[in-house]
């Protein structure tokens, strides 16, 4: 996969300088219509051989294009505020918004390919690591974003070469460090396990591109061309969707479903569940508080039918907690910042460290259930959000969150009857709106959405915990018993 880039390719000065100029107003003129439009965003990743030009290629895009509408990232050592999260939080935190082009130096790839090297992991870790990179920047093509991706080559003979140069100029001395050179003695080993990671990646809709370093004038004018051919073919012909070519889902043929099998004629009476609040309320504020939480953190995810209860079942939980330690996010209508950004990205930034509580008032299932119900996004976006879903959430379990799902369902009658209480209450008047009543009108089109949600989420990681919601206080005591169980489980798995 190297060949080309150990050729010895090379620009002459005078060619060079020739080309530059015009370079540079191109890339500039494809940014501004970029920026102008904001249909898409540009991420370029940067790897490849120590010496063959990583930080001379993103000094260079600075120094050609707006730095208004682009940004660098160089992802070194993960800070402890990254260790407390999912390795890919600090790079979904990253990604710039449509319309801006964001450089990562140091990417996805990094640390994969450098444990693998060092073999602090297997060989099947680092495929399992490839494999989740192919879903993740699947996930980011279909959102509409151009990723380009370069990756810097020297032959071991050019390696060699370019760090006794580089050591040898006082100027650039400190460039050149013991980790380079000791680097540099596993050079065969890491050119195999780079040429296996790209070969794996190097994808149709996100293909590597390998650029032999030796040569300045050759590297710059290959990145800078190459570039702007991908800014201008993209500006020129917009991403299509991609066709939902799936059979339909279809509803079963006895209309029987997951919701139908609940027992809705379940109630607690008053003083059990005095009882049983005092219990769980009190278990659950001692499990927040044992040494070993701070190793883990929690995520409630509430989802349900209108009117169901979910504001009354989240406060009972935060009662119980210290309100240093948790948040609850509610979650509406995407703001413009969060239109900008792949759909995934306004959730991930709300993970929450080691020792915390995260409750999400509605939460990314948004896509497959309102979304899908009111036309909000296509046929193609929402079926694929299933596996995208699976996949964010696995990746929250293996970095030790507990994630407990909701979703608590009321019968159409006991809605109709909660509703009318609203509107007769002055200080529940807020809670319905004229939404509310045009949602209900679409009930089985819901219902629908909620089941074919749980068969495709309802994973022997991340099971939904269905409520039978028609009595508050068994409400109440089910979420409040499930989530201590859940945590007292990842407990004694630790």
């Amino acid at each position: 996969m190297f060949e080309s880039a150990e050729l010895g390719h090379k620009i002459d000065k005078a060619a060079y300088e020739v080309e530059v100029p015009q370079l540079r107003e191109d890339l500039l003129n494809a940014q501004f219509d970029l920026a102008q439009k904001a249909k898409f965003q540009v991420i370029i990743l940067v790897g490849g051989v120590d010496g063959a030009g990583k930080g001379e290629t993103i000094n260079l895009l600075n120094a050609w294009m707006d730095p208004r509408h682009i940004v660098a990232h160089a992802m070194g050592e993960q800070s402890d505020e990254e260790r407390d999260r999912p390795p890919m939080w600090r790079f979904w935190r990253a990604l710039p918004p449509k319309g801006k082009i964001g450089v990562f130096f140091g990417s996805w790839y990094t640390s994969p390919i450098v444990q693998r090297v060092m073999g602090k992991t297997k060989a099947s870790e680092l495929n399992q690591s490839i494999d989740d990179i192919n879903h993740f920047e699947t996930m980011l093509t279909n959102e509409g974003a151009l990723i380009i991706k370069f990756w810097f080559h020297l032959s071991k003979e050019a390696q060699r070469n370019r760090l006794k140069s580089l050591e040898k100029d006082p100027k650039t001395r400190w460039r050149v460090t013991d980790l380079d050179w000791q680097r540099f003695k596993l050079y065969d080993k890491f050119r195999r396990v780079s040429e296996h990671a790209l070969r794996a990646t190097s994808t149709a809709e996100a293909p590597w591109i390998v650029v032999e370093g030796v040569d300045p004038r050759y590297r710059n004018l290959t990145t800078g061309k190459i570039l702007l051919e991908a800014l201008r073919k993209r500006l020129k012909h917009p991403a299509l969707a991609v066709p939902a070519n799936a059979p339909p889902l279809q509803a079963p043929i006895d209309s029987l479903n997951v919701l139908d099998k609940l027992d809705m004629s379940q109630k607690i009476a008053r003083k059990k569940f005095d009882d049983e609040l005092e219990k769980y309320q009190g278990k659950l504020n001692l499990l927040t508080r044992d040494e070993h939480f701070h190793n883990m953190s929690v995520i409630a995810l509430f989802e349900g039918s209108d009117a169901a209860g979910k504001g009354g079942a989240i406060r009972r939980i935060t009662g119980a907690l210290d309100a240093r330690y948790y948040r609850i996010i509610p979650v509406a209508a995407p703001t413009e910042e969060e239109r900008a950004q792949p759909y995934l990205w306004r959730f991930w930034r709300h993970i929450p460290r080691n020792g915390r509580v995260m409750i999400f008032d509605r939460s990314w299932y948004g896509r497959v259930l309102v979304e899908r119900v009111e036309k909000f996004c296509s046929e193609t976006d929402w079926m694929r959000a299933y596996s995208e879903i699976n996949d964010f959430e696995e990746q929250l379990i293996k970095h030790n969150t507990v994630l407990v799902k909701f979703w608590l369902t009321i019968t159409k009658e006991e809605q109709l009857r909660r509703f009318k209480e609203r509107e007769r209450t002055g200080f529940k008047r807020f809670k319905i709106t004229e939404e509310d009543w045009r949602n209900r009108k679409k009930w089985n089109e819901y219902e629908t959405a909620v089941c074919d949600m749980v068969d495709r989420t309802s994973t022997e990681i991340a099971p939904w915990t269905l409520v039978e919601a028609n009595d508050k206080n068994f409400t109440r005591i089910k979420i409040l018993k499930t989530l201590c169980q859940q945590i007292e489980a990842a407990m004694k798995r630790k």
